[in-house]
């Protein structure tokens, strides 16, 4: 990461300053928007929340909502390949019953 550049974040008005490339500089920025939302809005109202404790519990959060994209990903390609298989065999079935 010899390219990298420092770039300043904000988490819970907090400034952080961390090397990124370019190229990645808009993801970086976009996800610590998200971060610094949930964090946010885990602390609601009580100020004097722990920094550690909210983070962990952000991490924690966005972590499981990953987990869950993942686990309904590998379902959906599942559920799609079960179809083109049935797609296939039935394909296969009118090139048969055709050719014959």
């Amino acid at each position: 990461m010899s390219d990298a550049k420092p770039v300043s974040i904000q988490l819970l008005d907090r400034e952080y300053t961390v090397g990124c490339v370019a190229e990645e500089r808009d993801s970086l920025l976009a996800a610590a928007k998200m971060l610094d939302g949930k964090m946010r809005e885990i602390r609601g109202g009580n100020r004097m929340a722990a920094l550690d404790r909210v983070a962990v519990l952000a991490a924690l959060n966005l972590a499981h909502d990953l987990e869950q994209l993942r686990e309904e990903t590998a379902r959906r390609e599942k559920d799609l390949s079960r179809s083109f298989g049935e797609l296939n065999r039935k394909l296969d079935g009118l090139f048969n019953d055709s050719s014959a």
